[in-house]
């Protein structure tokens, strides 16, 4: 099957029988502008060993729960503008492909960013014209590990999402009928199964009571969060903030304008990129970015691709750990 950008009706794909019940399907994407795979898709990943996403040289193999059932994807790119290769695994494998094109960033239109009063932001769209802004049409995939990141080094949140996912999670849809799956890609546990996991678990992967506590109140809501569409009423959740609303929402749904204020970091990225100050607060980087309101996270986005970010010579963070001994 080949979908072309905003073509008004899909055509026959190509799909394999399987005699463990997981057929392979496969589809051509050929976008209408350029899509950088890794840059777009980037932001989905938790960390170099996530086990739900996993980058080769050819390009990436994910995992998630559809509304039809999970999924394992597989998106490959020969180079930027090519048309991207997707195969699916498993039930969700017909709603993951559906959504190709809005994953990579179909309809997240540019065209009105004004870039003019900024050469190096507008030089750096020149030199990444595939980088846009991924829809995974997932809240609650995107919500739970913002969760686990919250108020901890990205180390940390890291390390605990993978051992949580890999001792509870399942293995890759797929896997059993598909040899070039890897290893160690794990599907995430359902909303059912994060909330069964027992509080010793928790805190044996570092998780500290209030984050465990947040991501299974959320798993019991997973249903009605899969409906939420803006910040201000994810953030009537108890423990969901606007840093995590706004990092769920820019996975989840694209949207342009979600800033991740509270960051530790993205203040002095914006604040030394528009302005020369690496101390910038939450405060001074909203009023840099005033000027591109409705759009201010595709110039956030254009700042970290830049390579214009100050060197880190504060203090680190300290790592805590919340693990039983």
């Amino acid at each position: 099957m080949t979908l072309v950008e905003d073509a008004p009706a899909a055509v026959a794909r190509g799909a394999e029988a399987s005699e463990h019940g997981v057929g392979r399907l496969a589809t051509s994407y050929a976008p209408a502008a350029p899509v950088d795979l890794r840059a777009t898709l980037g932001p989905l990943g938790r960390g170099p060993y996530d086990p739900t996403t996993q980058w080769d040289r050819a390009g990436v193999w994910r995992t998630f729960h559809t509304p039809e059932g999970p999924v394992t994807l597989r998106l490959t790119q020969a180079a930027l503008g090519a048309p991207v290769c997707a195969q699916a695994w498993g039930p969700g494998a017909e709603w993951a492909v559906d959504g190709v094109p809005e994953l990579l960033g179909a309809g997240d239109d540019w065209s009105d960013l004004d870039l003019s009063a900024h050469p190096f932001l507008a030089e750096t769209l020149r030199r990444n014209p595939g980088l846009r802004l991924p829809k995974t049409r997932r809240v609650f995939e995107a919500l739970a590990p913002a969760i686990f990141e919250q108020k901890v080094t990205s180390l940390e949140a890291y390390r605990s999402w993978a051992a949580l996912v890999t001792r509870f999670g399942h293995p890759a849809p797929g896997s059993a009928v598909a040899p070039g799956i890897p290893p160690r890609l794990r599907l995430a546990p359902t909303p059912a199964e994060w909330q069964r996991i027992p509080s010793w678990e928790w805190h044996r992967a570092g998780v500290d009571p209030t984050r465990s506590r947040v991501v299974v109140e959320t798993a019991a809501r997973a249903a009605a969060i899969e409906r939420v569409r803006d910040a201000a009423t994810l953030t009537t959740l108890r423990g969901i903030g606007p840093w995590t609303a706004a990092e769920t929402l820019q996975r989840s749904h694209g949207d342009p304008d979600q800033v991740s204020v509270g960051d530790y970091h993205l203040a002095h990225f914006v604040g030394h990129a528009l302005a020369g100050d690496r101390h910038c607060d939450d405060a001074g980087m909203l009023e840099l970015l005033a000027p591109w309101a409705g759009q201010r996270q595709r110039v956030v986005r254009l700042i970290l691709a830049s390579g214009r970010l100050p060197e880190r010579r504060g203090p680190r963070a300290t790592i805590t750990d919340h693990r039983w001994r």
